[in-house]
């Protein structure tokens, strides 16, 4: 299984380097501040997350009776969201005819029960658009924040038994003014074909949407401490030695994968952090959206 799924990916990245995400209509945007700082990568009992990145802090809160999102289907569904936002500009949009249709966007095939596909994508757009989210730069000097919803309003007219059947209402989303405002502001471009070729692993899904950030606009050799990407992507991961550890086995671990879809990052490792110099991003910048 672990040898199929290696090779899967690897004539994936071919076909990514093979063509540019936009000719292959594959251009995708992720929503920036989900490139700084991530979501949660498993099930918890809290209600509270915090990720930081330097200056920057993320907090999610969640209802107790709801949850907090986790795992891959929301860092999917964000992708959707900030990619058909930025393609319609248009905060209110409609997720497809049928259950089935929408969750091909996704690259999922519709499973039932209890542990499906079906029930996970239910329940993770309910945590996902049911948490409040809470942005926050500070320095020195100042100090900025915005705190807001992904979504104001959303109905979804599916039904599990029978997901290949149209509703009698479309099922739709209308995006909060300043998620709406950000997102369409500030798109990350990514390419869709590498996020369906790692949505098995929320932690790579992560890293490869914030290297194809991160390395767009590096102007020289950097080094991140190990502590400072803990802090960033470690969910799950306590803040001690074997904790530190822990996280850096699965960040390279995880960072093999993304490298088989983005040849061109030139990325290594150290005792010190992780080291980035200057390459060719994954999406050319001409790809990003103009704002006229």
């Amino acid at each position: 299984m672990i040898r199929e799924s290696l090779d899967k990916l690897i004539t994936e990245s071919l076909a990514i380097e093979a063509q540019e995400a936009k000719a292959a209509g594959a251009l995708g945007y992720m929503a920036r501040a989900l490139t700084q700082a991530t979501m949660p990568h498993a099930p918890s009992e809290a209600t509270e997350f915090v990720r930081r990145n330097g200056a920057f802090t993320l907090t999610m809160f969640a209802r107790r009776d709801v949850g907090l999102p986790y795992g891959s289907v929301p860092r999917l569904l964000m992708a959707w969201l900030t990619t058909e936002a930025v393609r319609t500009k248009e905060p209110v949009l409609t997720l497809g005819p049928t259950l089935s249709s929408f969750m091909a966007e996704l690259d999922l095939v519709p499973t039932g029960g209890r542990w499906g596909t079906i029930t996970r994508l239910r329940g993770q757009t309910r945590r996902l658009f049911s948490c409040a989210i809470a942005a926050n730069y500070s320095d020195g000097s100042k100090d900025f924040g915005q705190n807001f919803f992904v979504a104001d309003k959303y109905e979804l007219w599916w039904s599990p038994k029978e997901p290949h059947q149209a509703a009698l209402w479309q099922s739709n989303v209308t995006l909060n003014p300043t998620f709406f405002r950000e997102v369409t502001t500030y798109p990350v471009p990514i390419d869709l074909r590498a996020l369906k070729a790692l949505k098995r692993s929320p932690l790579a899904l992560d890293i490869y949407c914030w290297l194809t950030y991160r390395l767009s606009y590096l102007k020289g050799h950097k080094v991140i401490p190990w502590g400072a990407l803990q802090l960033q992507f470690g969910s799950g991961y306590p803040q001690d030695g074997q904790g530190l550890r822990n996280f850096k086995k699965a960040f390279l671990r995880e960072l093999k994968k993304v490298r088989l879809v983005y040849q061109a990052a030139k990325v290594g490792s150290s005792d010190r952090g992780l080291e980035l110099r200057p390459s060719r991003t994954h999406i050319p910048l001409l790809a990003k959206p103009s704002h006229s």
